[in-house]
């Protein structure tokens, strides 16, 4: 497909020549170096060519806009019009009855329920996978192949709950769009049993303890960037989702310099939708300073220059994760299932000779940020538990330092020794 780069660099030749894109619009370019829009649509058998602006007059995105409405006007079997070049250019921004327009539309409407990352998010993968394809064409001319064409690229790459979701979302754009009088049908029905079916039993791949080492080892080896590497040993050390990691503020964390430090994740930004607190170890308080002193200065703890949103992306973390040899062994959100575990299991021998819990479940789930299953206990203060909470988190840090976490001290027996078990 063309893009405006690719016709900038296009030059005259001697002969007229012409550059495609694609439902039938491409480029002409003639000898004295003119760029001009062409599309050509079938009427009766005959092949027939419409003439339109030129380019730079009409970029790439709204020649295809052009394009597309020459095509939708001949299907209703009225004459394709030539628009003028500033009604063509309105087209991109105004015109309501592409698919982008009303997804846009549609995402502005659902926003209003969402986290500002959650809708970010969304509009992201629209722009990424699915406006490329067929953000450009008329709604009512989207059908159910040129979806499925636009969501095969997804699955390609591997990503098939994504390709769920997006079927889902778009699906979601068609009944906004025929709510509001701008569509008939649905096209995304017609292709569910097209997609890859969920596996139900899939869950994410958690490390086993036995390996936790191993892991710490190469992770320590591998050249990638200090700032992933470090993303990834807060998201451990934390025991939170890597969404919470990626946008983490230093405006959040308190009393750093105190003997209770905690880092206050804002309720919009927890999947519980309920403000979560994380007590801080001295190991993360640790590496809290290694990630200062990496820079660069930013209000996010894992900044970047090279995303949408100025955060670390999620794929980079899993990359590292992949580089380093632990493909399908284990995921950034796999690390919260061997907590739990590791926490979970965790025992004593109390004074009577009996085997207790070292930790009571409702401390583990409450630090996972976990929903209550009981509406009567999800109304439980964000800071409850708070203080066996903060001697659990420092057990879990111990814990990872006597498997290889990032080389630091091993505890004896006796650093983990102390700890009560408190109903």
């Amino acid at each position: 497909m063309l893009t405006d780069r690719y016709v900038d660099r296009l030059k005259p030749k001697p002969e007229k020549y012409r550059a495609f894109d694609k439902n039938g619009l491409y480029i002409l370019v003639k000898p004295n170096g003119d760029k001009l829009w062409r599309v050509r649509y079938t009427k009766g058998g005959k092949s027939t060519i419409l003439k339109g602006p030129s380019y730079p007059e009409l970029d790439v995105a709204a020649a295809r806009t052009w394009g597309a409405q020459a095509q939708f006007q001949f299907t209703l079997k009225s004459k394709p019009r030539l628009e003028t070049a500033a009604r063509s250019k309105s087209v991109t921004n105004e015109d309501e009855r592409t698919f982008e327009c009303i997804a846009r539309e549609w995402l502005s409407h659902a926003r209003r329920h969402w986290s500002q990352n959650y809708g970010l998010r969304i509009e992201q993968n629209f722009e990424r996978d699915i406006f490329p394809e067929i953000g450009h064409i008329p709604i009512e001319l989207v059908d159910g192949p040129s979806l499925r064409g636009a969501l095969k690229k997804v699955e390609q790459r591997g990503s098939l709950e994504m390709c769920r979701r997006l079927r889902s979302q778009c699906g979601s754009v068609f009944s906004f769009a025929i709510a509001e009088g701008k569509a008939k049908f649905d096209p995304s029905v017609s292709i569910i049993d097209a997609l890859p079916k969920r596996n139900l039993n899939r869950h994410r791949s958690a490390l086993k303890a036995p390996r936790v080492p191993a892991f710490f080892v190469a992770l320590a080896k591998d050249n990638v960037s200090k700032l992933t590497s470090y993303s990834i040993q807060w998201t451990i050390i934390t025991i939170v989702r890597s969404v919470e990691t990626r946008y983490a503020r230093y405006d959040e964390l308190e009393g750093l310099d105190g003997a209770t430090p905690i880092w206050r994740i804002p309720s919009d930004r927890v999947k519980t939708k309920i403000e979560h607190i994380v007590p801080l170890s001295k190991q993360a308080i640790r590496l809290l300073s290694d990630i200062r002193n990496l820079g660069p200065e930013s209000e996010y703890l894992f900044p970047s220059d090279t995303s949408h949103d100025g955060v670390i992306g999620h794929n980079r973390m899993l990359d590292c994760i992949k580089s380093i040899g632990f493909r399908g062994e284990v995921t950034i959100h796999g690390f919260r299932g061997l907590a739990s575990t590791v926490l979970n299991e965790a025992t004593r021998i109390d004074d009577r000779g009996e085997i207790v819990r070292l930790w009571d479940p409702d401390w583990v789930e409450r630090q996972l940020a976990h929903v209550e299953s009981r509406q009567s206990r999800r109304a439980y203060n964000s800071a409850e538990w708070i203080g066996p909470r903060r001697r659990m988190m420092q057990w879990w840090s111990d814990w990872l330092d006597a498997h290889g976490f990032r080389g630091l001290r091993i505890p004896s027996a006796v650093a983990l020794r102390g700890y009560q078990f408190v109903n």
